[in-house]
């Protein structure tokens, strides 16, 4: 399985971005890192060239929601992606939030798998089981 990965925005948290591509790596998935400071646009264009059947965006700085506000909008444009999924973790938002308001805005947003401030293997748990229950309904 095919993964689109790196951090949105002006975010630079280089070793988190590696742990999750390595993460990734070692539980069998194709990664393509696009690194930090990475655009929307980018992450979507990555997964059209590469044939991804997921996006896994990454922020740690907390500004995920400015940007993240733009997926629904910006997927809309690419017609070859409407089953990809679309995962976000890390620091969701600037200050402190809880995941009970912070999950359901993410998920109208158009992401199928929100991970506010979960570690990297229980957010990878997450997308493993979404896999599986979309491929065995």
């Amino acid at each position: 399985m095919k993964v689109v990965t790196g951090v949105v925005g002006n975010d630079i948290h280089v070793v988190a971005n590696r742990l999750i591509d390595l993460s990734l790596r070692a539980r069998g998935f194709d990664v393509f890192n696009l690194g930090v400071n990475t655009y929307l646009e980018e992450f979507f264009d990555a997964a059209v060239e590469t044939g991804a059947d997921v996006i896994l965006i990454s922020s740690l700085n907390g500004e995920a929601e400015g940007w993240g506000r733009e997926v629904r909008a910006i997927k809309s444009r690419y017609k070859t992606l409407d089953d990809i999924i679309m995962m976000i973790g890390g620091n969701l938002v600037v200050g402190s939030g809880n995941a009970e308001d912070i999950e359901p805005r993410y998920k109208n947003y158009g992401f199928d798998i929100v991970c506010h401030q979960i570690d990297l293997n229980t957010g990878l748990d997450m997308l493993e089981e979404f896999i599986k229950e979309r491929n065995n309904p």
